[in-house]
């Protein structure tokens, strides 16, 4: 499986959120697009193009991973950022809540 560190990862790059809503809600990079992992079958039609792999992100990277790996197998070039939004907040990297606010991970 293709993986990223967050510090690799462009403070303003386009990402694949996989996580719920509320969780994306409380704190997100700057350019996520969100897609539950739950509804990622159906709305494949509205993964960003990027250019190089897409980074996929989730908390900590257990359901972003799984969200690579089918992915992978539908043919497409993504990579999960590792330890998730967690280890993106913790390397200092921008994050922001919907509605504005003090963002935060959950």
């Amino acid at each position: 499986m293709n993986t990223v560190n967050p510090k690799d990862i462009a403070d303003d790059a386009v990402v694949l959120d996989v996580r719920e809503q509320d969780e994306y809600d409380a704190g997100h990079a700057p350019r996520a697009v969100h897609i539950p992992l739950g509804d990622l079958p159906n709305r494949l039609n509205e993964l960003p193009e990027v250019d190089g792999d897409l980074p996929v992100v989730c908390r900590s990277g257990a359901r972003s991973g799984r969200a690579v790996e089918w992915l992978t197998g539908q043919g497409r070039a993504v990579a999960n950022v590792e330890g998730g939004m967690k280890q993106w907040h913790a390397d200092g990297k921008p994050i922001q809540a919907v509605g504005g606010g003090d963002a935060n991970v959950i």
